[in-house]
């Protein structure tokens, strides 16, 4: 069972660079829609039999075009929400964003006793997220599912395959942002290799004939979906 882990579109707290990580949160920009019908096509050869997001707003916006395509009911479950931000919410400044990333990607080293300021500890999250995923690869295991799709949040996807996916490990998940809409694969085994989805490094929002992933050697445009990049130094990403 292939697992597919997809960040949401872009959100107005992406664009002003907050910290946006309260329920319900926002939804998307026009840029955001874009990026998720373009997803929606780039997967439309997936043979995907469930589709999960998380209980904020935007992750379930991002989905509805790819449930439309595979006619498939979005569930919601409880746990794959961004990993909270506590009393830095909302703050755009660079050590806000610096102190946010720095305490989770200290969890995806297993340091799960640093807590976030008036946040969780990695123990919090990883337990919530954690026994979401199970539930997901439970059922599909269950109804014999090829592909099943999640889609979740930068920072808390990062963060938990930079300690649950083999050949990832948390210097990864420091180095790469989840763009929008990017999406990283897995096999269905609790400590099994995360493999980049065709997306993530020859990324293409367009419907090119003979390429099912929007797989193109042509670059890919702002509207594209996007696998894990680089951070560019000196660069924070919240990935909320």
């Amino acid at each position: 069972m292939k697992l597919l882990l997809i960040r949401h579109g872009e959100t107005p707290g992406n664009v002003l660079g907050q910290l946006d990580t309260d329920h319900p949160g926002p939804g998307l920009t026009e840029l955001g829609e874009r990026q998720a019908e373009a997803m929606a096509r780039a997967l439309a050869n997936e043979r995907i039999g469930a589709l999960y997001a998380s209980t904020l707003i935007r992750t379930q916006i991002t989905a509805a075009p790819l449930a439309r395509l595979h006619t498939l009911e979005v569930e919601v479950l409880d746990g794959l929400h961004e990993i909270e931000a506590g009393s830095l919410e909302k703050l755009t400044d660079h050590e806000a964003h610096k102190r946010y990333m720095g305490t989770v990607i200290s969890w995806a080293a297993g340091d799960l006793d640093r807590r976030m300021p008036a946040g969780p500890d990695g123990h919090a999250f990883f337990e919530r997220f954690d026994a979401a995923i199970a539930q997901v690869v439970e059922r599909a295991e269950r109804q014999q599912h090829a592909t099943v799709a999640v889609v979740s949040h930068g920072a808390a996807i990062r963060t938990w395959a930079g300690l649950r996916a083999e050949g990832a490990g948390h210097e990864f998940a420091a180095r790469h942002v989840l763009a929008n809409t990017g999406i990283s694969g897995r096999g269905r085994r609790p400590h099994c290799r995360l493999e980049p989805h065709p997306l993530g490094r020859k990324p293409c929002g367009r419907s090119c004939p003979g390429r099912p992933h929007g797989g193109g050697p042509h670059r890919a445009g702002r509207d594209s979906p996007l696998g894990a990049q680089p951070v560019a130094p000196g660069r924070e990403y919240p990935g909320c």
